[in-house]
C-alpha cells in the first residue's frame, strides 16, 4: 500500500511538471515589465512648444538676448500667403477670418524647440497668468541664476522677484527659482538645481550641459 501511494505522487508531480512545462512553451513573454514598456513607448518626448506672439521678429530677438537663443528657420517667412480659410481653421481651431502672418522655431540650449505664431485680423486676450488653465509659463534650467536674472532684465523681462529657494523635495541650498515676464506677457521661469532632489531615488529629465 505504502509503495502504491508513493507510485501516484510520484506520478502527480510528473504528471504537473509536464503540465507547466507545455503551459511556458505556448505562453507568450509578458509585456507589462518596466523594461518593455520603456522601449516600446511610441511617445518619445515633447518636441516643440507653441507661443504666440505680438511680433515675431522683436519675440526671437528677445529669447536671444534673455536665454541665448538661436533661431532655426522661419516656418512661415514673413510677407508670405498667410496660412488661412476654412480648412486652415478647422485644422487648427483658429477663429474665423484669422491669419497666420509669421512663424518661427527658436531653441533654448538642448531643449525642446519653441514655435513662435504671430496673427493678424484674430480676436486675441491677454496671455495667461499662473491661476490661468491651460499652458501659463515655461520653465528655462540655468546654472548662474543671478547672472541669468540680469540678462532676462537687461533684454527687456521684469522678475517678479528675486530668486528664491525650491521648495520640499526640491530644496536644496544652491537650488534656486524666479518667474518673470517676457515683454509681451508670457511666463518664463529660470530655474536651476545643483543639489539635485533630496530624495535620490526620484529622477526628473533635466537638460544636458
Amino acid at each position: 500500500m505504502k509503495s502504491f501511494r508513493t507510485q501516484n505522487m510520484i506520478a502527480i508531480a510528473v504528471l504537473g511538471l509536464i503540465l507547466s512545462s507545455c503551459n511556458n512553451g505556448s505562453q507568450k513573454p509578458e509585456k507589462n515589465t518596466k523594461e518593455n514598456m520603456n522601449t516600446e513607448n511610441n511617445f518619445r518626448g515633447i518636441d516643440h512648444v507653441g507661443i504666440t506672439v505680438p511680433d515675431v521678429n522683436a519675440a526671437s530677438a528677445f529669447f536671444e538676448k534673455a536665454l541665448n537663443a538661436k533661431t532655426l528657420y522661419d516656418v512661415l517667412p514673413e510677407g508670405s500667403q498667410p496660412f488661412a480659410g476654412a480648412t486652415t481653421e478647422k485644422e487648427l481651431g483658429i477663429p474665423k477670418d484669422s491669419k497666420i502672418i509669421h512663424m518661427r522655431l527658436v531653441q533654448i540650449g538642448k531643449g525642446p524647440t519653441i514655435e513662435l505664431f504671430q496673427f493678424a485680423d484674430a480676436p486675441q486676450q491677454k496671455t495667461a497668468g499662473l491661476n490661468d488653465y491651460g499652458l501659463q509659463h515655461l520653465a528655462v534650467y540655468v546654472d548662474d541664476i543671478d547672472a541669468a536674472s540680469q540678462q532676462f532684465t537687461a533684454a527687456g523681462g521684469e522678475l517678479l522677484s528675486p530668486p528664491h529657494g525650491l521648495a520640499n523635495v526640491e530644496d536644496g541650498p544652491r537650488n534656486k527659482g524666479v518667474y518673470g515676464r517676457a515683454p509681451w506677457g508670457t511666463l518664463i521661469e529660470l530655474l536651476t538645481y545643483p543639489d539635485g532632489l533630496k530624495d535620490k531615488s526620484l529622477h526628473r529629465w533635466t537638460p544636458e550641459k
